[in-house]
């Protein structure tokens, strides 16, 4: 059988590829993207040529069974998202699982992640913390998750949408409490920008700016 092979993009920054990861996409037989035109951009800009076909939450049903058949006759194939690792908050369990399933080798090339990166730069204490992901798009439904991570002692770390991150901090600032934060913006990238305020010092800022590109917070946690 050939192997399945979840490697780590980079979040915006290409120098951020490991060589692990540059050597095995030259070797895999196919790369399974999330989405094809933007990995041929990272696989273009390494002078790599690989076949592609498509894997994303729309179409993860069909797709298994096709590339689970791949990997049975030998093929080996890499899955990747658009930026970051698979699986953490994108696309992927559902192929790790089949493979898994099947008695397939799955291999994990680690990569670079804005998780880790925010909390490094988060000047908080942060030796554990919990990471959430998307928190609910309504605010009723935000305001449950917030009221159950409340009491957490350890750091809180979320991604959030720039259309959505004010009425986040806002709910975050009535459920939680002025508690520290920090916010990364566009990590990796151009313009990149960490903004490390108390909730309320955050809720102003938001208030004057609109910020654009992708943004992951850090709170600091509940008293212990």
């Amino acid at each position: 059988m050939g192997n399945l092979v979840i490697v780590g993009t980079p979040i915006g920054n290409l120098e951020d590829l490991t060589l692990r990861a540059l050597r095995v996409l030259r070797e895999v037989d196919l790369v399974a993207a999330e989405d094809t035109r933007r990995t041929q951009r990272l696989l273009g800009h390494f002078q790599i040529q690989k076949p592609q076909v498509s894997y994303h939450e729309f179409n993860e049903a069909r797709r298994t069974p096709e590339l689970i058949a791949k990997l049975r006759e030998g093929q080996s194939v890499a899955l990747v998202s658009d930026a970051g690792m698979p699986t953490i908050s994108d696309p992927g369990l559902r192929l790790i699982r089949a493979a898994l399933d099947a008695g397939i080798r799955v291999e994990v090339i680690p990569g670079v992640s804005a998780v880790t990166m925010a909390v490094a730069g988060a000047g908080l204490e942060t030796d554990q913390f919990l990471f959430y992901g998307f928190l609910p798009q309504k605010s009723a439904r935000r305001r449950k998750v917030l009221t159950q991570l409340a009491p957490l002692p350890c750091a809180l770390v979320f991604f959030e949408s720039p259309y959505r991150v004010r009425q986040s901090v806002a709910d975050m600032r009535s459920i939680l409490g002025n508690r520290r934060a920090a916010l990364g913006r566009e990590l990796t990238k151009k313009f990149e920008e960490f903004l490390r305020e108390d909730l309320d010092g955050l809720l102003k800022t938001l208030e004057n700016r609109r910020l654009k590109g992708e943004i992951t917070l850090v709170v600091e946690g509940g008293a212990s």
